[in-house]
């Protein structure tokens, strides 16, 4: 009995147990796609599905369809990780990165939330992508391998919308006639920004977003967290675990006074208090850190929104901020909580977009302070857009 991902994978049982029927029945494809949201295993998953198509039991549990002695797939001649990576990056760095994904396949090891393995972090993220060399030189030659030890030559491509067109342009062309034994693996974060013609090629396997209590879970189990921490960052997870694993709890609570100061500032647009907090943001936070202020925000005003209707501390996340709770709540009663959640949701996905993130939450904080009055935002949503006329794809 084949149980994909046993040894390491949260949640995401349904494409688990795809990936096993499809290992089982031995009718293996030649190009799967792994979609969903950041932080959510698609990079475990797929490097399960490669370790299980050779035979390799590591990730998973196989029974009577291991067949390979190798410890991992990092160490088997017949699977091939590629992950995007800047112009600049030597092979000891990436080396280096899939090195860690072997000791843990949640690792953080993409350069824009990690541009640096030895901690340092100078405010720069680092674009990454794949760019004509790097597949001419190191992808395309591995999709001519033949297998030496199992069944399939697999590649596994992670983060795919990163390919730069004309990249992606000769990818198709293998895709669609594919060699012997050849299989890809593909991942990626936003399936929206595929070339058609690349999906179509494709089996999708979709993954969705983590469940609060199987990251909980994780974090006691796995990450050996004390239990009100892992609650209180399960809960503000928004469904990544690959990126709460590494959150500090105390930190982020510091950080939640500041997200306290920040609507407050929205609400009396204090132009240079809010420019100068969110400068200060964007100089000392990486993607990911980003990313959890604005799951931050989102559950407070989820817990003003609650409170707002039900007045029960139990269901609160922040119940220890509940003196603040009542006094928001009984400031703003016509605040319009649900579109301020919108706009967090829709401006969050800016941060994986190259914008600036001190550009986010300023042009955030000028919607804010509109909507917590109970007002309209100057600029309509269906034209928010207008914040970033250099961007096209809001």
């Amino acid at each position: 009995m084949v149980h994909i991902g046993s040894k390491c994978i949260v949640g995401q049982e349904k494409v688990r147990a795809e990936i096993a029927r499809i290992v089982s029945s031995g009718r293996i494809g030649h190009a799967y796609l792994l979609t969903g949201p950041p932080g959510v295993g698609k990079k475990a998953l797929a490097l399960a599905f490669a370790e299980a198509v050779n035979g390799v039991e590591n990730l998973s549990e196989l029974g009577d369809r291991k067949s390979s002695a190798k410890s991992s797939w990092f160490v088997h001649p017949d699977i091939h990780l590629f992950i995007p990576v800047p112009k600049s990056a030597s092979s000891t760095e990436l080396t280096g990165r899939l090195q860690l994904l072997a000791d843990d396949p949640y690792a953080i090891v993409d350069f824009a939330s990690r541009p640096s393995l030895d901690g340092s972090f100078d405010g720069k993220n680092r674009k990454a992508f794949y760019h004509k060399d790097y597949f001419k030189d190191d992808i395309r030659p591995a999709m001519f391998l033949k297998p030496n030890e199992g069944r399939r030559t697999v590649v596994v491509l992670s983060n795919i919308e990163t390919m730069h067109p004309n990249v992606a342009n000769a990818f198709l062309k293998t895709l669609e006639e594919p060699t012997e034994n050849l299989m890809f693996i593909l991942t990626t974060d936003n399936f929206n920004s595929l070339l058609p013609t690349i999906v179509s090629r494709c089996q999708l396997l979709r993954c969705t977003s983590i469940r609060t209590e199987e990251i909980q879970a994780s974090l006691i189990e796995k990450d050996g967290m004390a239990e009100a921490d892992a609650e209180y960052l399960a809960r503000i997870s928004g469904g990544n675990y690959a990126s709460t694993r590494f959150y500090d709890a105390k930190t982020l609570r510091e950080n939640r006074r500041q997200i306290i100061q920040f609507l407050r500032m929205a609400y009396t647009q204090d132009a240079g208090e809010i420019v100068s907090l969110a400068s200060s943001w964007s100089a000392a936070f990486s993607t990911e850190q980003h990313i959890a202020m604005f799951n931050m925000i989102e559950v407070f005003l989820r817990d003003l929104a609650v409170y707002l209707d039900t007045e029960d501390v139990r269901l609160l996340t922040n119940a220890d901020q509940i003196d603040t709770i009542k006094k928001f709540t009984a400031s703003l009663k016509n605040a319009r909580l649900e579109a301020m959640i919108a706009t967090v949701n829709s401006f969050r996905a800016l941060v994986y977009q190259n914008i600036q993130p001190k550009l986010i939450y300023t042009v955030m904080a000028l919607r804010f302070g509109f909507l917590l009055r109970g007002g309209d935002t100057p600029i309509p949503e269906d034209e928010a857009w207008k914040h970033f006329p250099a961007l096209t794809n809001l």
